[in-house]
């Protein structure tokens, strides 16, 4: 059976899967019974520093958005960091790791970005024998207007300074979470990297705005007929994250970075595609705030089944493995040439593939044919797009078929090449025209 234990920067785990630090990771109860359900590891709700606990609103605190089927597909919180003691979190944090040995306990931390602010608290943290700290440079609403949060994340100098200093003054692995409110993810990657962290983890949530109440014209979730942004996270900010992970791990920069990815986990397959993408393990949290913390057990049991049926035997055997095949657009090969096929014994003749196509895409979808109801490709006008698989309801009855050299491509009357051709060098490209000269 294929092993899933994971070793992050030192920190080890039974498995790649962790808790992200929100709500789920705010108590020893919760920890406690998310540990008993199989998670490896828990990044606990933030810290921030000595003194009057910070204060949360009292009304509603997430915005949602759902699917057709009334599945959750983003959350937007407008929550703040833990509202409970620093001292309760210590003690509690200390009991758990002495209980529970063998799971990874981070302690994510949020204080002024002044040094004697990090400094004081690290210490603190570090009498827990917690197995590393994060520090939260991600959040986007509340903190941030106090000059803590995104507002440090998006300044790398400021990534570098704080970076520098928890690593001046703690032995604990620190983890440096980006925000991904940034135009380059790169940037504040790279200046952590300078600063001497140990890995980063991204992403953070998205500042969002959800929704608006058309009744009492606010944002939602609504306090008192107000409204603000918060962050966004879960299935539908997947996308993002994979490519900010992917960015920072084929930059040449920040290769070889150590990266906790987060952002949009509901499955083992989620897990496996950040894992490609040089993730050395995941981050879950909107996932365990839908289904609760057993939904650990069938990303645990997933992944296990697709190692052993693909032959992978540990998680480095995979990890890293789809980097080298993202590149930048200018590079894909022009020459190779697909056309959609449909299946018409799969087909139910819906019509979704031809409404599609003809009214937004390139007309390449009969409707009728011989006076009968019917849909077929028409080769002449395919581009290849994929947007008629994309709105096809039954899996696999549109299919890409890709043209073997030789074959004529029936749109452009021209013969397929075996040879690879890109942006680069193409004629039409002004450019190629200025390098060649």
């Amino acid at each position: 059976m294929a092993d899933i234990r994971n070793n992050f920067v030192g920190i080890k785990s039974p498995n790649p899967f962790w808790l992200a630090s929100a709500p789920p990771t705010d108590k020893a109860y919760n920890v406690e019974r998310a540990y008993a359900a199989g998670w490896g590891g828990v990044v606990w709700k933030t810290l921030g520093e000595e003194g009057p606990p910070v204060v949360n609103v009292n009304g509603p605190r997430y915005g949602a958005i759902w699917g057709a089927d009334r599945r959750l597909l983003g959350l937007n919180n407008i929550e703040l960091i833990t509202d409970r003691p620093l001292q309760i979190n210590l003690q509690e944090m200390k009991a758990v790791k002495k209980k529970w040995r063998d799971r990874a306990l981070i302690a994510s931390i949020m204080v002024p970005c002044e040094e004697e602010a990090w400094k004081a608290i690290l210490p603190l943290v570090e009498e827990t024998e917690a197995d590393g700290i994060e520090l939260n440079f991600g959040c986007p609403h509340g903190m941030s207007e106090r000059g803590m949060g995104a507002a440090v994340g998006q300044v790398p100098e400021y990534v570098e300074m704080v970076v520098r200093w928890c690593k001046q003054y703690t032995r604990m692995p620190v983890i440096t979470k980006l925000t991904p409110n940034v135009t380059d993810v790169r940037r504040p990657a790279r200046a952590a990297k300078n600063g001497g962290t140990d890995a980063v983890s991204l992403i953070n949530t998205i500042n969002s705005i959800t929704g608006v109440d058309l009744d009492t014209c606010s944002p939602t979730p609504s306090i008192d007929g107000k409204g603000t942004h918060g962050g966004y996270c879960g299935p539908a900010v997947k996308p993002i994250a994979l490519n900010m992970v992917a960015e920072i791990a084929r930059d040449p920069e920040t290769y070889g970075l150590p990266i906790s990815g987060i952002g949009g986990v509901t499955t083992w397959r989620d897990a496996a595609e950040f894992l490609m993408l040089g993730a050395g393990n995941v981050q879950v949290c909107t996932a365990a705030m839908t289904y609760g913390f057993k939904i650990v057990q069938e990303m645990i049991t997933g992944l296990e089944a697709w190692m052993d049926e693909k032959g992978y035997a540990t998680l480095d055997d995979f990890r890293g493995k789809a980097v080298p095949n993202v590149t930048d657009w200018q590079y894909l090969n022009l020459n190779y040439i697909a056309k959609a096929h449909i299946d018409q014994d799969a087909c139910i003749k819906c019509g979704r593939c031809h409404i599609a196509c003809e009214d937004t895409s390139h007309q390449a979808i009969t409707n009728m044919v011989n006076g009968v109801r019917h849909f077929e490709v028409i080769e002449e006008e395919c581009v290849a797009c994929n947007l008629c698989i994309d709105v096809c309801p039954v899996e696999n009855c549109i299919t890409m078929v890709e043209k073997q050299p030789g074959e004529i491509d029936k749109r452009t009357g021209k013969v397929v090449s075996a040879d690879y051709a890109n942006w680069t060098t193409h004629p039409n490209n002004p450019m190629a025209k200025v390098a060649a000269e």
